[in-house]
Formats: structure tokens, C-alpha cells, sequence
């Protein structure tokens, strides 16, 4: 990431305000990717459907629809985000770029395998019908063929592309699918298939890409699973960070303001939609911590670890370690700071600007925005101290915050069910100030003694992992390696 951030950066140093919101919109679209790719489109149909007077009990079923084949995928593809984004970053830093595409496919197969046999087996038994069970199945593979590409493609820095993906995805998705429901097609399939062929043209676009940067090989494309065993916290922590994320939005489909649309499509578009448009405003933070915490703080962070191995001094360390952190320490507090005002900013403004959009707010539902722009506020907050922890490699310590904010966000969540609805965003801001406090409380105890985990606790000697992953990565390799080479 830290690579990312100085490319960023060079963009916003361009003068001109044409140049600071191309910066800005490379950067949003970079860090945040699929799921903003996902919001947007999502209110747009919803907008779509206002203005060819779709009936309610449509417009409900095809937001369920979507909100679900997003948090599928998203859950799906998040136990092994973090594992392939460190074995890409290894390889690259081992100039082994051979070994890039292949792991692209084959933990984009084991993903499409795995989350495609129970995807299906929902959809089975979800009420969905024939035509709508096909073009959720196909829109999941897409979307995780989508988030598993993002992982790969932050390495290539080729933002104008990725830029011009996420629009032309939205743009034709959104142009397709009026014009479908305006020809009077049927409403919930036009639009499902709109937002396939979007999504479509966006994992063709991002394959196209990858295949541009880097180059075809027969390396072994599941040896990223040893990767599992190497660091295997990394894998719970972006399960447990997307459990807490999105767990509070499927329990309040169980609530008092949710409704059961068809089947077993649930869905809460009370406390849904708010929170959908306060999960934006984490914006500021995601993309001020790759073009300015990370920018300013990776050369100090460099130089005080090179030190280490360079002969360097003690007095040349403890120096160096005294400008990292006071570095450290000042991006951390403007960024949220920034996060706070604009979250404060957001609340103030947003009840009006939410009356001008024809979404039917009422007061209950910007009530549950306020409450939840603090909450996501809060965790972009949490979330920022947790990858400075694994920046640090405190993998222990990113891996209780992640626990506990999905434990909280579960059963703080549950427990908002037995107050009056007013109070069911609480749950989730509970949450997110639990995570924030654990990785602040993690971090400040992490610093203080670095040099001790730097000498004493780092293996001396590198360790070559034996773990399930490695024979699993061995024996699919034997299974489907030679018919791939073939």
C-alpha cells in the first residue's frame, strides 16, 4: 500500500482543481473499489425504479437481492483478501512477478468453487425465480472475481484504467437498465441483468488489466496457501473485520423494522438505506490514510527498521525512532480529526440534503443515519490503528481488535433488539467504539516497546510452514496444476 500512496500523492501535488478531484477520485475509487462500486449503483437503481414507478414490493425484492449477493461476496472473498495481498506484496518484493497470475486464479477458483456451492444452495431455496436465481448466480461470480482482482491490481498503479472500469461499469449499468425498465421489460430482471453486465465489463476490464502487467506462467497457482500457514491470523482478521462490518445490517433484518420481502430475502430498508449512504462517509479517512499517513510515515518507518540491519547506532535508532513516531502519531491525529469533522459535518447537512433525494426518508431514517455515520466514523478510525498494527506486524494484536468488533457488533446488536428501534444503530457504534479503543490501547502498548519486539520476538531464522495450507496447496497443484500447464 505504502507504494500506492506515493503514486497518489504525486497526483495530488498537480496544481488546479481539475487535478486535485482527478487525485481525489483515483484515490477513492483505488481504496475503496467494489463496494463503493456497489452503493452507487445500488441507490441509482433505486432512483431508476422511482422514476418508472416501479411498485414497492419490487423495488424492496431487487434491494434485498443486490444487498445480499454483496455481503455473499464480500464475505466470501475477505478470509483470503489479506493472505493473497501479502503473498502478492512477497513475491514482488522477491521479484518473482511469474508467481502473481497464477495465484490469481486459483484463489479466484477455490473462491468461485467454494462460495458458488453455497450460493447456489441458497438460491435454491430462496424464492427466487428461475431467471432471477440465474442472474444472482452469475452477478456473484462476478462480483467475486471483482473484489479477488483488487487485491491484485493496487500493485500495477495503472489508476486511470481502474478509473475508467469503475465508470464505465456504473455508467452502463445504469443507462442499461433504464432503458430496460423504460421499454416496460420486467422490472427486477432488467435491472439485475443491468448490474450483471456492469459488473461484467468490470471483472473482463480488471482480468485485462492484470494480464497487461504481469506475466503468464506455469508457476503453481495455489502456492499462496502456504501463505495460510505462514499468517494465518491475517485471514480471521479480514473474516472478523467484514463480520463486524455487515453483521449488524443482516440482525437488523430480524428486527422490528425488518420485513420479510419473498422467501428468504429479509431485508430492514429503514435502518438499510441509511446505512448505506453513512458507510460513505469513511471516505475521508480510507483515502487520507493511503495519500498522507502512509506517504509521510513509510520513509521514517523504512529508515528506523533498515537501521536495525544497516549498523546503525543507538543513539542513530532511538533518534530515528523518536521521528517516526512523533510522525506517526500527528498523521494519526489530523486523519481523525478529519474523519470527526466530516462525520459531524455529515450530520449536520445530511438531513437536508437526504429530503432532496427521492428516497422516501423520514425522521426514523435519519435518525439511523446520524447514529451510524458516528458509528463508521468511528470504526474508519479503529480500522486506520489496526493496519498501522499489522504495518508493525503485531498480527496478534489486529486479531483481538478484529474479534472483538465482530463479537461486539453481533451481540451488541442482538442486544439493541430488546430496546425501542430508535436505538438499533447503537449496536453497531458500541462496536466500533470497542474496536477503536482496543487498537488504540494495542497500539500505544506496541510502541512504547518496539525494540523489543523487533530483537526478541521476530524469529531469528526464517520458518518454512508444514500447515494444512501447504498440503492442500500441494495436492490441488498435482490435481488441477498439470491440466492447467496442459
Amino acid at each position: 500500500m505504502a507504494g500506492i500512496g506515493f503514486e497518489l500523492k504525486k497526483l495530488f501535488k498537480r496544481t488546479g482543481v481539475l487535478a486535485s478531484l482527478r487525485a481525489f477520485g483515483y484515490a477513492t475509487v483505488i481504496t475503496t473499489g467494489p463496494m463503493l462500486l456497489g452503493i452507487v449503483l445500488l441507490l441509482g437503481l433505486m432512483l431508476i425504479c422511482v422514476l418508472g414507478r416501479v411498485s414497492t414490493s419490487d423495488r424492496e425484492l431487487l434491494v434485498c437481492m443486490i444487498t445480499y449477493v454483496l455481503l455473499a461476496s464480500v464475505t466470501v472473498t475477505s478470509f483470503l483478501s489479506m493472505v493473497v495481498t501479502r503473498f502478492t506484496a512477497d513475491m514482488l518484493f522477491e521479484e518473482r512477478n511469474d508467481c502473481v497470475l497464477p495465484s490469481f486464479w486459483g484463489s479466484s477458483l477455490l473462491m468461485l468453487a467454494a462460495g458458488g456451492v453455497l450460493w447456489g444452495v441458497f438460491l435454491v431455496f430462496s424464492g427466487a425465480t428461475f431467471v432471477q436465481g440465474v442472474l444472482l448466480f452469475v452477478l456473484f461470480q462476478e462480483l467475486v472475481l471483482v473484489w479477488n482482482a483488487m487485491s491484485y491490481l493496487t500493485a500495477i498503479k495503472d489508476y486511470r484504467n481502474m478509473f475508467r472500469s469503475f465508470f464505465v461499469a456504473i455508467g452502463l449499468a445504469l443507462a442499461l437498465g433504464f432503458v430496460l425498465v423504460w421499454l416496460g421489460g420486467p422490472p427486477i430482471e432488467s435491472l439485475l441483468l443491468a448490474v450483471s453486465v456492469g459488473y461484467g465489463v468490470k471483472a473482463a476490464w480488471d482480468v485485462v488489466l492484470l494480464y497487461r502487467h504481469f506475466p503468464r506462467s506455469n508457476a503453481p497457482a495455489f502456492a499462496f496457501l502456504e501463505w495460510m500457514d505462514k499468517f494465518p491470523a491475517l485471514a480471521w482478521i479480514g473474516f472478523f473485520t467484514n463480520i463486524g462490518l455487515f453483521s449488524h445490517l443482516v440482525i437488523m433484518w430480524a428486527s422490528e423494522v425488518g420485513v420479510r420481502v419473498k422467501g428468504l430475502f429479509f431485508g430492514a430498508p429503514y435502518h438499510d438505506i441509511p446505512a448505506l449512504i453513512a458507510f460513505l462517509t469513511i471516505l475521508i479517512t480510507t483515502v487520507n490514510f493511503v495519500v498522507s499517513v502512509e506517504v509521510n510515515f513509510y520513509p521514517k518507518y523504512r529508515n528506523y527498521n533498515s537501521l536495525y540491519s544497516d549498523k546503525g547506532t543507538g543513539r542513530d535508532i532511538l533518534q530515528a525512532e523518536k521521528e517516526m513516531l512523533a510522525v506517526l502519531k500527528s498523521e494519526l491525529f489530523y486523519t481523525s480529526l478529519k474523519q470527526l469533522l466530516f462525520s459531524a459535518l455529515a450530520i449536520s447537512l445530511g438531513g437536508y440534503l437526504l429530503d432532496l433525494v427521492p428516497l422516501g426518508f423520514n425522521e426514523v431514517m435519519k435518525g439511523y443515519f446520524r447514529t451510524l455515520c458516528v458509528g463508521y466514523g468511528l470504526y474508519a478510525i479503529g480500522n486506520m490503528l489496526m493496519l498501522i498494527l499489522l504495518y508493525f506486524i503485531d498480527y496478534k494484536g489486529a486479531l483481538r481488535a478484529a474479534a472483538a468488533f465482530a463479537a461486539g457488533s453481533v451481540g451488541f446488536s442482538v442486544i439493541s433488539l430488546f430496546f425501542p428501534s430508535v436505538y438499533y444503530g447503537f449496536g453497531f457504534l458500541l462496536a466500533a467504539l470497542l474496536f477503536l479503543v482496543l487498537a488504540l490501547i494495542r497500539l500505544n502498548y506496541y510502541i512504547k516497546r518496539l525494540p523489543y519486539y523487533i530483537l526478541c520476538v521476530q524469529p531469528l531464522v526464517e520458518e518454512t510452514a508444514h500447515g494444512p495450507g501447504k498440503r492442500a496447496g500441494g495436492w490441488l497443484e498435482q490435481h488441477f496444476g498439470e491440466e492447467r500447464n496442459e
